[in-house]
């Protein structure tokens, strides 16, 4: 028998080796329901999306697939009825199917690192690898998609936050001074216009602010009409292109690109000075000031609710800071998910901060005025 037939399960099975107990049956049996529920993840991630990212996430299908293949041959006759999926696959498979968006990506990341085939004797090192290495493919493949969302997120998430931060330790701060019902209700509506007006003009300033320093950097367009005018042995073009961070050969060598299509037949080549300079894209200066001002807004409109509906006291005050909490951590769960850290303690971290700061308002309320009763 070579190596390799010596290392299949089969082969295993037919040295003497024991029976599995049952607790090892259904242990491989969840492993096997599991890899055809991943497999049909990727496909349907696959189904979102097109080219490169397509056929990365079909190939990662393939491998499951392989994966499964293991645990059906050493199951053999014993493979019984198909199980369900662990919970987290299956929730992982319900979000492709409806999204096949980053979040589901991210939910993919965390299961491929929490794969316990490192510890698992009956799993072969191959597929522990590639356990390990999927988790690195699928880490770039929500690299690309968090990149893409990583301004709209800074901002949803820090207005948001701020929002229910700052509103919450406003109400709380004048409520515990024993003012009346309507003017805590009013103090609230106020912060929350005032902020969210604040929140949306300093993003407006910060992203114009951001493009015009860009543009100052960006290379003038009527440049590359004198191109045809330079010294080809001696010319400074290259020295353009090391300016832009180019490496002195590598300038020189696309400078002598260019001016061999320059003097060719044919088309002059489009803008070569221009074609080396790359920004990030920064987005619409009244587009993130509307989205932060609706960020904002949503997050402080929360404490108010209780005010808005009439409750009043220490009655309000619970029920704002329970509204506030909930709220806290489903925005730090999101954060911790999309991060690829563990949802739980990124949104007990969020309850923290924002409930620490509202208690210090509120103490300072109760000190200054009266207490809530």
């Amino acid at each position: 028998m070579s190596q390799f037939e010596e290392d299949t399960p089969t082969a295993r099975a037919n040295v003497g080796a024991p029976q599995p107990s049952g607790a090892e049956l259904r242990r491989w049996r969840q492993y096997l329901a599991n890899e055809r529920a991943e497999a049909a993840v990727y496909r349907e991630l696959a189904a979102h999306r097109t080219g490169e990212e397509r056929a990365i996430l079909l190939a990662l299908a393939e491998a499951e697939g392989r994966h499964e293949a293991h645990w059906r041959e050493l199951l053999g006759e014993q493979a019984g009825r198909p199980l369900r999926a662990d919970i987290r696959t299956r929730t992982l498979a319900v979000l492709a199917r409806r999204f096949g968006s980053i979040f589901v990506l991210a939910l993919a990341q965390r299961a491929e690192s929490a794969s316990p085939y490192a510890s698992d004797p009956h799993a072969s090192a191959a597929m522990a690898a590639d356990e390990r290495i999927h988790e690195e493919v699928v880490r770039g493949l929500a690299a690309r998609g968090r990149l893409r969302l990583s301004g709209t997120f800074r901002a949803a998430v820090f207005g948001a936050n701020d929002g229910l931060v700052s509103n919450l330790a406003l109400v709380l701060g004048i409520g515990a001074t024993g003012v009346a019902n309507s003017f805590v209700l009013f103090s609230g509506l106020a912060g929350l216009l005032a902020g969210a007006l604040s929140m949306g003009a300093g993003e407006y300033v910060s992203v114009r602010s951001q493009r015009e320093l860009l543009d100052a950097s960006n290379p003038d367009p009527e440049a590359d009409k004198v191109l045809p005018d330079l010294d080809v042995d001696a010319n400074e073009l290259v020295l353009v292109y090391r300016a832009r961070g180019m490496e002195e050969e590598q300038a020189k060598l696309h400078a002598a690109l260019v001016f061999s299509r320059l003097h060719a037949q044919g088309p002059p080549p489009t803008a070569p000075i221009n074609a080396i300079d790359e920004h990030e894209s920064v987005g619409s200066g009244w587009g993130a000031a509307l989205s932060s001002f609706c960020f904002f807004a949503s997050g402080a409109i929360i404490p108010v609710l209780p005010y808005l509906f009439g409750l009043q006291g220490l009655v309000a005050v619970i029920v704002a800071v329970v509204l506030v909490g909930i709220a806290l951590l489903g925005t730090g769960a999101v954060v911790g998910l999309l991060s690829g850290a563990p949802p739980l303690k990124r949104a007990l971290r969020q309850l923290a901060i924002g409930l620490g700061a509202a208690a210090v308002t509120y103490v300072l309320g109760l000190a200054f005025g009266v207490s809530v009763g």
